[in-house]
This record gives structure tokens, sequence and C-alpha cells, in this order.
């Protein structure tokens, strides 16, 4: 394709940028950052011809309601405007084509048609004049086997560790490098009586099955106190105020 993108060049959309650029974008011939060429390829190896002499095909207006939440993980995996669900989209694709056909999506965004179509067993054409859009419906879209996807999040999690690993690191008090597995925090909570304020772990939890007293004291005027009765204090910022109470690390 190297040699032929001065002939795509005048197609009206095509992305501002450096022919290597461009490459380094795209998957041929899945998936291109440029108008792609192999679109009428893969028509005619997954398509139907149209005959309109024996075309035969009907549908009825699809006329339910139709509903999907928006908490699915493949839909939170990316961020975009105007995104629409997949499970919402598949309702109207089962209902307007027979598996194995192509569902055409000219203005994709992040891809959500595509995944439904996979998802009905359809096959699917994506496309949109932003460079941003068709390169979330291609990492949504295209095949992936897992152990490249293994190796991908390993290498990802290698550089996160190298960049952000010593907001992890601690030390055992005899001096020891330690990695940081979580951190327990508490908040800061305030008598009602005397005003005396206290960390919540400190004075409510017990220390060996960590669970939460119905009630306790407080440690100054030794009223008896629940959680619901003792208001939360707050930064000036109005934040609640919490502090680190358990550090869990590992040494070795």
């Amino acid at each position: 394709m190297r040699d032929n993108l001065d002939e795509l060049r005048h197609i009206e959309g095509f992305p501002l940028g450096e022919d290597e650029d461009l490459h380094a974008l795209s998957d041929p011939p899945y998936y291109t950052a440029y108008p792609n060429p192999h679109i009428a390829e893969f028509i005619r190896q997954y398509g139907k011809p149209y005959d309109e002499a024996t075309d035969d095909y009907h549908r009825e207006p699809y006329v339910s309601d139709v509903e999907a939440g928006k908490e699915d993980p493949v839909y939170q995996a990316h961020a975009y405007h105007t995104k629409v669900p997949y499970k919402a989209i598949s309702t109207f694709i089962k209902h307007y084509t027979e598996a194995g056909e192509i569902v055409f999506d000219g203005f994709c965004g992040s891809g959500m048609t595509g995944v439904a179509a996979q998802m009905t067993n359809r096959n699917a054409i994506l496309s949109d004049l932003a460079p941003a859009a068709t390169f979330i419906s291609s990492c949504y879209n295209r095949s992936i086997t897992d152990v490249v996807f293994a190796g991908v999040a390993q290498q990802l999690l290698a550089d996160l560790r190298k960049e952000c690993g010593w907001l992890y690191r601690t030390a055992d008090p005899a001096g020891n490098t330690g990695i940081i597995n979580f951190t327990v925090w508490s908040d800061v909570h305030c008598c009602p009586y005397c005003r005396t304020e206290s960390v919540l772990w400190d004075i409510a939890v017990e220390p060996i099955s960590k669970t939460v007293r119905d009630e306790f004291q407080c440690p100054s005027c030794n009223a008896v106190l629940t959680k619901a009765t003792m208001p939360k204090v707050h930064h000036a910022d109005g934040v609640a105020k919490t502090v680190p109470v358990w550090i869990d690390y590992s040494v070795g």
C-alpha cells in the first residue's frame, strides 16, 4: 500500500499526516487510517449480490421499546460522545438482517455497531471521517488471541511498574524494601459531645475480626457512640478527612 496512497489522497476525509504515521496506525486489510481500498474485496467475499428481479427482502418496522444500560464492561472500555450500548444496536441488527450478512455503519464513532454485528454473527464495515473514531473502532473489533492479549497486558504492567512503581514501595522496620499490596484508609469522625476528632478504625474496629462494633466509646469523654451519631470531619475544601490505618506489603 505504500506506493498506492497517492491514488487515495483525492478522497474526501483523507487524513492529514505523514505516510509513515498512517501506515504505523494501520493494519491492512482489516483497518486503515486512510480510505480503505480493500472494502470491495471484502464485499465480494462476504456479501450477497443484489438482484432487483429476485429480491424478496421485507421487514416490518421495529416498533418495540429498546432498553440497554451503560454498565457493560465492553461499553465502558473506552469513552466516546454519542456512544450507544451495543446490546441496543444488536436488537435492530437481528431484526433487519440475517446471520452472515454485512452491516455497514458510515458514521461508526467508537464502533459499537461492529461489536453488535460480531455478537450476532454478522460481518461489519465501519467508517468515519474522524481518524480517532476509526482507530477506537478498530481496537474494539479486530481479532486478537489470548496469547497476544496477555503479552500486551504484561508489557503494559511492566511499563507501569517502571514509571510508577516507586509510589508503591515502602520499608519494613529492618529497612528492607517492600512492595505495597494495598492500603486501608479510615474516615475521621467527631464526637458530638466533646468535639474530639477520632479515627474510626482506632475506636470502632475489633482488632482481630476487623469488624465494626455497633457501639463504642469516645476516647476523650467516654460517651457511648455509634458510627451514625458521629459526624465525619472534612477538610476546608469539603473533602472528607481520611488517614491510612493499615498498609499490607510484601518483602521478597
